[in-house]
């Protein structure tokens, strides 16, 4: 609506009103109704006239409106009061308008018409407009003011309405036009105020200051009044008011100050207002009430109703003090310093409850402003000689609450008796031991100390005042307060005042939560530290004093809570400014509240003595037995335990069980928050802090598990504790609750973090110090040590050395828990540094690797084996789960596994073990070269280790294992070693070894050293292993290194075993167990026997293998010599097995030695020569192989000695056995390839010796059924055959080697007839008894050793024989020795005795011999006649010995073997035949003649021996046929009659009858007598047998010889009858003639002949047909044949 539109809308309404008011007056009143008229015509006008307003008529319109009112006519004025409001509202009014106003309502006012409406008007005109100012202002308050004591309520009522809001109105005038001139006052900078007169201002005055502008100055004259008023003085500008009540003008003062500070502020005259008459009035007032004591006698005290307190005026009175002080206190510090004082002195137990209350509640609304109260503290506590009087709010708030359960005992006792009502505090109907009981009736929060039951009755919000009794203004007397309400106000108080402190410091955005005290920033200005150590230094002990009383006394869980978290806020802010009384004092309380009453802890006792000396002047200090002197209330246990022993308490002394509240767990949780919240001020309260926590985790049970953490024992048994079941749920959350404490310590800064493990290590050597009185320790410090280590990996330079320095302390403790607990602390903490993510990262920060590894390394130091094998198990986690990072640690770590010693038990080994294990096969490549000889050691050490066999075992294969790795990098390692002295041991002589040569020869020196342990089975294993790699590896060494592996290695470990050996037991080895043990190894001579065969035979093939090398050394003759010193020493060891495996070395380097007479190599890795190697020298050689056959001849010697002649029995000698023998006799052969050059006779002289000496040892019984094989007819044994092996060498060096070897011809000849020779005669060794390899008999028993199978062997030496004598028999040697006559002899024994020969073979070979080599010598004999003189004889001797051997065939003899062996006799007469008899003319005459008494002995055997086959002869028909032929033959017949032969096959050659034509007379006549005489025996035998057998037939075989002997006559007859009739002598034919009558005799007595007899004796007999007339020979003829005839016939 426009302002025309709104303006012709009130003129209407006027002119109605006006109307209204004329039609009213109009009969009673005329001159009203004229005014009236005139009043609506200038109306009209002025609606009718835009131009024209309404303010200018105004005065016409009221004029009327006046005389209405004067009528007092209740309706009129009504009307008039109406029509006024309206131009009061469209602000027509001006200033002499309003003042006609003001005079009229004045009017209406004391005549008491229309107060109510009059009221309604002056609130209008005052309010929408400022015209109104200045007296006339002043005489519409005082209207007001008069209205509000008239006797109508309801008057009185809207005039207080009325009055409250015009006061209001005034100074809301003021800042209004203080608004206004300060925007003019920008505008017009220049304008400057006049300086206030303060002396003017004291002088009371109805006129206003000068320097006031008007609504100032109307504000300040009234406010000025009502100072006046309500100190019962008169008014200087409210006029006419004459009366006035306190009380009033208290609550309109209250609403001026507490509405309009600002004007106060800006108005310094104001401000005097305040300071000199405010507060004059204000202490005046306040006199009553500080005088006054309730607790003295009424009639002492004046009674004057002023000198009374009375509460309507006090708590107005408090209410001004609670608004100056709040709203003013900049302006009034002095003043407000006196009414703090008043308000302390308030608080005093004999001042009436609700003046009490009243203090109470007013310094609750001050504890709820922290600036309020920073002001305080700084304006009085920290001035020097000013009260300290926040210090005295704190401590009279403590003295009051501890005041109220000081009642008087008997008050206490009729109470809970049920006594009467009275006295001090209240208690509630149905109590039962202070607490509500009843049907529905669910406990209320209350304190309850000291028998003393308050209720905690209001509940205000945190930060928050809430009065209840400072509101009661309608109150006339003091209310009735209830008990508990002052503990309750005094209880929100004290939470704010810490709250308020804590705002204070920690700015407006910080909470009093607490739980964000880790992300509070505490940095302040150097002065508002000092005013926050003020505070809390004023503060602490009336708040402890308090806290701690209420705490025990508060049965309720949230306002205990409170009450905690307060505690907790108050010693963080302490430990932020570092004050450690206050800080320490309330710890030590909240401590205490954790723990049971009574319960002996010392250390709080002590940390409390430094509170209790500080607060003690002051009465704060709580009794320690309080809690008995009065009924405790029934909390609720909720665990029952042990306590922890501590050294306070004396060893065995007893403590009883220990209950736990409710309320003391919601402490502990308590004290967990704050420690959690606020551990980085807490310093050295950790101690207090930790003490309590863990003898509260004991009390409950809670045990230490992996990490730290603690967890509820499994059973009753084990934690002792009996927990109720609301508890044991919670248990999980405490124990998680102490985990995130420890965990929150990572939020920690060093310095306290430093506190926190210092207060755990000093708690843990409290534990330590009980555990040696072995009392169970309380494991918590060391857990809790171990959780801040693993939270705290990210700083673990700070911590890491006193965490580990004192958990290494706790490993060597006695006490089993203790150190369980230390190291696996110790080992958990490494475990989990190593797997943190460091940065710079762990792989490449040596010195974090070290820091980390030592304290594990450091555990080895420790003799606990529980605590090692911790440390080993977690060292194989480690290796596992980080070993690939860990390149600097690798020396730790292999000194930790290698920390083992023989104390240790086999599973400590073993653990150990599988560490190393996993290093050699895993970790090698990562590790820095420096730790391979330390890895090389440490593997020796598992080697050396005798727990247990196995490991070593395993230990020396890893060492192959690291062999294998040094070759597969042998590039990286040359690359990256470098010759350090620290790393590597010294190598003597051989100066400048690379140090890959170096890490070689720590290897070899390491299984050098286990080769000569003292368990047989490491010794063989080491010892493989070690010339296992010299043989894999040995190639990568430089040259001079090997001077080193000789010198300091091989030649050491030989001598070594060689003493270990000489020195070693002969009695049986203990078989432990069920471990069986061989014979060969029972002993441990035996098992070092083993040992010593290993070393020798490895060091022998490094010097095969590695011969070109070894050569190149200068001083290898001088190893060469030593090497085979050993091998002689070995040699001739009473071992088989070593002497044995020495012979195989030989033979090794033997063989290996073959090229070594020429060594051309030339190595690149020589340092010390350009050119290459030379070959040794010629001579070098010479002499190493010279002392090798001096050794092997020596051996040889030694071994094959016969024992002395008193020794018999085998046992009591040593006999070498056959194998070593055998490989004693094969070494020869290698060994004559390179001393073949040198070989003379007296070499081979003794060669023979040690050969044959070899060949005649026997065998032991045992053994035999092994060496002699079934088949032993055809078999040579292997000794056998290397002897035979060994000659033939030597025959092929003769046959086809140079000229002068052939002097060695004879004795070899020698040597092979004497080995002939022991195929019939086996050669005895000394005097020891042996058996035949064939017998078992009982005869034998006593001979355990046997006599070997010599028939093969002599056997071959028999062929051999021939061989030889075949290629040499021309040689002059042969022939000037006699060979041949040698030979002869040495067959004749097997000849001789034929059948008795051992072997049937023997003889066969014999003669098969003698038929070889008589082919060969005969001719040779013939043609050198001086040398072979001694030969025919022997050779005479020979066949007789076998043509006529005196030992019978087997009976068993088959028909085939004897027609075999007969041909064998053939054979033998063939030679005669062929190659003596026709040579008779070049041979001895006496050789001649013993074989021709020969052939006649076989050629008539049948006859002679007629009863010989009864004794085991047979018959040789084949034989004495062939005897017969070859007599007949050289009988010197007609060569024409030789071309049959008896038997009529062909007979002879030409070359035969070439022969006879030289052959003897003698011969042939010898031949003939020879032949007539057998046949003679053999004609008379026959007829002899053939008489006495009547008629059963002779045997076949003398039928064929009758059959034989007539064709013979037959035969001879033609042959004589045709040969010259000079040749044959009488005697012969005498003696054919002399044979027919025996002829006829044959055919008669023949009844049973065969057809083939009837035909000889029918031929033979025709022959004689010639006969029958004897021819004439000359006398001559027959004395030359009567001579030969009886020498055949020997007569």
């Amino acid at each position: 609506m426009s302002n025309e539109g709104r303006a012709a809308k009130i003129l209407d309404a006027l002119q109605n009103d006006l109307k209204s008011l004329c039609m009213e007056t109009k009969k009673r009143y005329p001159h009203i109704k004229d005014s009236c008229e005139e009043a609506i015509i200038k109306v009209r006008g002025a609606a009718m006239n835009p131009q024209s307003s309404l303010a200018q008529i105004t005065s016409q319109i009221l004029y009327p409106l006046v005389q209405a009112a004067e009528t007092k006519d209740p309706k009129i004025v009504k009307l008039a009061l109406a029509i006024m409001q309206r131009l009061i509202v469209a602000d027509v009014v001006d200033e002499s308008s309003g003042e006609h106003v003001v005079e009229t309502l004045w009017m209406l006012m004391e005549t008491g018409v229309e107060e109510l409406k009059v009221l309604q008007t002056v609130t209008l005109l005052l309010t929408t407009s400022t015209v109104i100012q200045g007296p006339n202002l002043a005489k519409a308050l005082v209207l007001c003011f008069r209205l509000h004591f008239t006797k109508d309520a309801t008057v009185v009522n809207t005039a207080s309405a009325t009055v409250r809001q015009l006061v209001s109105v005034v100074f809301e005038r003021v800042v209004a036009e203080d608004a206004k001139h300060y925007q003019e006052e920008e505008g017009n900078k220049n304008d400057s105020d006049e300086s206030v007169n303060l002396e003017e201002l004291k002088v009371l005055s109805s006129s206003p200051p000068k320097t006031l502008r008007p609504a100032a100055a109307d504000a300040y004259l009234m406010f000025q009044d009502l100072v006046q008023l309500v100190n019962a003085d008169q008014p200087l500008w409210l006029l006419g008011l004459t009366e006035m009540t306190r009380t009033f003008g208290l609550e309109l003062l209250e609403s001026v100050l507490t509405t309009f500070p600002a004007v106060f502020y800006h108005h310094p005259e104001f401000n005097f207002l305040l300071r000199d008459r405010v507060c004059a009035l204000v202490i005046k007032l306040f006199s009553p009430n500080i005088k006054y004591r309730a607790s003295v006698p009424a009639s002492v005290q004046q009674a004057t109703p002023l000198d009374k307190p009375y509460f309507p005026i006090a708590m107005r009175l408090l209410r001004v003090v609670s608004v100056l002080i709040q709203k003013y206190y900049p302006l009034l510090v002095t003043q407000c310093e006196i009414f703090l004082s008043f308000m302390v002195k308030f608080l005093d137990g004999d001042r009436p409850v609700w003046q009490r209350g009243l203090a109470l509640e007013v310094l609750h609304k001050i504890a709820t402003q922290p600036e309020l109260l920073k002001s305080f503290c700084t304006n009085y506590d920290m001035k020097p000689h000013a009260t300290k009087i926040f210090q005295d709010i704190v401590n009279s708030l403590g003295s009051f609450v501890k005041s109220l359960f000081m009642s008087p005992q008997s008050s206490i006792t009729s109470q809970l008796a049920g006594g009467g009502q009275g006295g001090g505090q209240g208690q509630s109907p149905a109590m039962l031991a202070g607490m509500p009981v009843g049907p529905g009736v669910s406990p209320q929060p209350a304190f309850f100390y000291r028998g003393v039951y308050l209720p905690l009755c209001v509940n205000i919000p945190t930060g928050q005042a809430k009065s209840s009794y400072l509101e009661m203004l309608d109150k006339l007397e003091p209310p009735n307060i209830p008990d508990g309400y002052g503990v309750s106000v005094a209880y929100y108080c004290l939470l704010d005042i810490i709250r308020s402190i804590h705002l204070v410091m920690m700015g407006p955005q910080a909470t009093n939560d607490g739980q964000t005290g880790l992300m509070d920033q505490y940095k302040p200005t150097e002065g508002d530290r000092k005013i926050h150590e003020q505070l809390v230094n004023s503060a602490w002990c009336g708040l402890l004093s308090a806290l701690t009383v209420l705490l025990e006394a508060c049965t309720d869980e949230a306002a205990t809570e409170n009450i905690l978290k307060a505690m907790q806020t108050f010693a963080s802010l302490a430990g932020k400014l570092e004050l450690t009384t206050p800080r320490d004092t309330f710890i030590t309380a909240l401590c205490k509240s954790c723990l049971p009453p009574h319960y002996t802890l010392t250390v709080l006792n002590n940390a409390s003595v430094a509170a209790a000396s500080s607060s003690m002047s002051r009465g704060h200090q709580r009794s320690p037995s309080a809690e008995s002197q009065h009924p405790y209330y029934d909390a609720e246990v909720v665990a029952v335990g042990t306590a922890l022993a501590t050294p306070s308490l004396p060893v065995g002394a007893q403590q009883g069980p220990v209950m736990l509240t409710n309320k003391n767990l919601q402490c502990m949780r308590a004290t967990l928050s704050m420690a959690h919240c606020h551990g980085g001020v807490l310093g050295a309260a950790w101690h207090l802090l930790l003490t309590t926590l863990q003898h509260l985790v004991w009390i409950l049970g809670l045990k230490p598990s992996t990490g730290g953490s603690l967890k509820a024992g499994r059973s009753t048994t084990e934690t002792n504790a009996v927990i109720t079941t609301a508890v044991i749920a919670d248990l999980p959350v405490l124990s998680s609750m102490l985990s995130r404490l420890f965990e929150s310590s990572q939020h920690l800064d060093d310095v306290a973090l430093h506190h926190l493990i210092d207060a755990l290590c000093q708690l843990s050597r409290e534990s330590m110090e009980l555990a040696y009185t072995n009392r169970e320790p309380s494991l918590f410090a060391v857990a809790k040590l171990l959780e801040t280590g693993v939270v705290n990996l990210g700083r673990v330079e700070v911590l890491w050395r006193p965490v580990t320095n004192h958990l290494l302390d706790v490993c060597q403790h006695p006490h089993v828990r203790m150190r369980e607990w230390g190291v696996e602390a110790v080992t958990y903490l490494v475990k989990a540094a190593l797997t943190h993510k460091h940065n710079p990262p762990l792989k490449d920060n040596q010195k974090l690797q070290t820091l980390l590894l030592s304290p594990l390394s450091e555990i080895s130091l420790v003799g606990h084996p529980d605590v090692r094998q911790k440390q080993l198990e977690s060292l194989l986690h480690i290796l596992h789960s980080c070993g690939e990072l860990l390149h600097h640690g690798w020396p730790l770590i292999l000194n930790i596994i290698g920390a083992i010693n023989d104390n240790h038990s086999e599973h400590l080994v073993r653990l150990a073990f599988q560490c190393l294990q996993l290093v050699v096969t895993d970790f090698l490549p990562l590790m820095p070269w420096a730790c391979l000889p330390l890895t090389v050691d440490t593997a020796a050490k598992f080697g050396s280790q005798t727990q247990e066999l196995n490991i070593s075992l395993t230990a020396i294969g890893l060492m192959w294992n690291i062999s294998d790795y040094f070759y597969q990098n042998q590039e990286k390692l040359r690359a990256s070693l470098t010759s350090d002295n620290q790393v590597f041991p010294d190598f003597p002589g051989v100066p400048n070894m690379p140090p890959f040569d170096k890490l070689w020869m720590c290897l070899y020196a390491r299984l050098g050293d286990l080769c000569v342990d003292s368990r047989p089975a490491v010794r063989k294993s080491a010892g493989q292993t070690l010339f296992s790699t010299i043989a894999a590896h040995g190639a990568l060494l430089h040259n001079q290194t090997w001077q080193a592996v000789l010198w300091q290695v091989l030649f050491p470990l030989l001598d070594k075993v060689r003493q270990l050996s000489d020195s070693a037991s002969t009695d049986k080895v203990d078989q432990g167990g069920n471990i069986l043990i061989h014979h060969s190894r029972n002993t441990q001579q035996k098992q070092w026997a083993e040992t010593q065969v290993l070393t020798l035979s490895g060091v022998a093939r490094v010097f095969s293998t590695k011969q070109k090398i070894l050569q190149g050394l200068g001083d290898f003759p001088r190893a060469w010599a030593l090497l085979l010193d050993f091998i002689h020493t070995a040699a001739l060891s009473k071992s088989n097995e070593v002497s044995l495996a020495a012979l195989k070395s030989l033979q090794e380097m033997l063989q290996a030695g073959r090229s070594s007479t020429v060594v051309s190599s030339g190595s690149s890795d020589d340092l010390s020569s350009s050119s290459s190697l030379q070959s040794p020298l010629p001579e070098d050689s010479i002499a190493n192989w010279n002392t090798a056959w001096k050794v092997w001849h020596t051996i040889g010697t030694e071994v094959t000695k016969p024992p002395p002649e008193e020794v018999t029995r085998g046992s009591d000698a040593y006999i070498p056995s056959q194998p070593f023998l055998t490989a004693l006799v094969h070494i020869f052969p290698h060994l004559f390839q390179h001393i073949k050059p040198r070989f003379v006779v007296s070499d081979f002289t003794r060669l023979a010796a040690v050969l044959s000496g070899c060949v005649s040892v026997p065998v032991h019984g045992e053994s035999s059924p092994f060496i002699h094989p079934s088949f032993t007819d055809v078999v040579v044994t292997p000794l056998q055959e290397g002897v035979l092996q060994a000659l033939t060498v030597i025959e092929k060096e003769i046959t086809e080697g140079s000229v002068s070897s052939r002097a060695m011809v004879p004795e070899l000849f020698t040597l092979l007839l004497q080995f002939s020779h022991y195929s019939c005669q086996a050669p005895s060794y000394g005097n020891v008894l042996t058996r035949p390899h064939t017998t078992k008999g009982s005869f034998y028993l006593q001979a355990d050793w046997v006599t070997m199978n010599f028939v093969p062997f002599a056997e071959r030496s028999m062929s051999m024989l021939v061989t030889l004598y075949q290629t040499t028999c021309a040689w002059k040697e042969v022939i000037e020795a006699q060979v041949l006559k040698n030979i002869i002899q040495g067959i004749t024994m097997p000849l001789h005795k034929k059948y008795r020969c051992p072997a049937q073979t023997t003889w066969k070979l014999a003669i098969t011999t003698l038929l070889a080599v008589l082919q060969e010598g005969l001719q040779l004999a013939r043609e050198h006649p001086t040398h072979f003189r001694e030969m025919w004889p022997v050779l005479a001797t020979a066949l007789e010995s076998f043509l006529f051997s005196e030992s019978p065939p087997p009976a068993n003899q088959s028909s085939e073997d004897a027609e075999r062996d007969e041909s064998i006799d053939c054979q033998v007469v063939e030679l005669i035949r062929e190659e003596i008899l026709p040579y008779a003319s070049t041979t001895p005459s006496d050789f001649i003649v013993s074989i021709m008494v020969l052939l006649n002995k076989g050629s008539i055997e049948s006859a002679s021996g007629g009863d010989s086959e009864c004794e085991g002869f047979k018959l040789r028909e084949e034989f004495a046929k062939t005897c017969f032929e070859t007599l007949l033959q050289f009988s010197l017949l007609a060569p024409t009659d030789f071309d049959v032969k008896l038997d009529g096959s062909a007979q002879g050659s030409t070359g035969n009858m070439d022969k006879l034509g030289a052959a003897p007379h003698a011969t042939t006549k010898l031949a003939v007598t020879s032949l007539l005489h057998r046949f003679r025996e053999v004609l008379v035998k026959y007829v002899e047998d053939e008489k006495l057998s009547g008629k059963a037939p002779l045997p076949r075989h003398r039928i064929a010889e009758i059959s034989f002997v007539l064709k013979a006559i037959a035969t001879l007859l033609k042959s004589l009858k045709t040969a010259p009739v000079e040749k044959v002598d009488s005697m012969t034919w005498a003696q054919l003639i002399g044979l027919y009558p025996h002829l006829v005799e044959v055919g008669g007595a023949s009844n049973n002949g065969t057809p083939q007899l009837w035909r000889s004796l029918r031929e033979v007999l025709l022959q004689y047909a010639q006969l029958l007339r004897a021819p004439v020979a000359t006398s001559e003829a027959d004395s030359n044949d009567n001579q030969v005839v009886s020498m055949v016939n020997g007569t």
